[in-house]
């Protein structure tokens, strides 16, 4: 975890973009149906990597805010509901990371079907609730595990290394 003000911020704007790129590139190879293709997921191409790298951009910083906001501070409760004296403190951290992945997923599946479905895509805001829960269903797995064995590990490693903490 981050020792100071500095490093929280590292830490934030790097687990930020790091988030939101997986999922952005997770949505786009979706929205694309590079997923019923022969191959699957494995069938990204470029073009993919590219498009969801100019959505992050500014997702990224929408994922940054909320998290400041409200995401992170709700994720801590969650986990410190669950926290008892004497756990390791490895558990302590997954039970923050399913807290705030508990929070941020479900309002960053809000946010991004306003967004994309019905400001930009020209949905119904009538339909905005079956959008977000389809939504949340189809990005909470992901949102799960990316962060859990991607996204965290790579964002505690990068600030370790930045701040000669390795």
């Amino acid at each position: 975890m981050p020792g100071s003000k500095k490093e929280a911020i590292v830490f934030g704007l790097i687990m930020s973009y790091t988030m939101t790129y997986g999922m952005e590139l997770y949505n786009n190879a979706i929205q694309q149906g590079i997923q019923a293709l022969p191959g699957g997921l494995s069938g990204l191409g470029y073009g993919v990597f590219l498009h969801a790298l100019k959505e992050c951009l500014f997702m990224g910083a929408i994922v940054f805010a909320v998290s400041g906001l409200f995401g992170n501070r709700l994720g801590a409760r969650i986990a410190d509901h669950y926290w008892e004296k004497g756990m390791p403190l490895s558990l302590y951290q997954l039970l923050r990371q399913g807290g705030t992945i508990a929070v941020m997923c479900p309002a960053m599946s809000l946010i991004a079907s306003i967004l994309f479905s019905v400001i930009l895509g020209g949905a119904s805001p009538l339909q905005l609730p079956a959008i977000w829960v389809g939504t949340l269903l189809k990005n909470f797995p992901m949102a799960f595990f990316w962060n859990l064995f991607a996204a965290a590990p790579f964002t505690r490693r990068t600030t370790a290394l930045l701040f000669h903490r390795a």
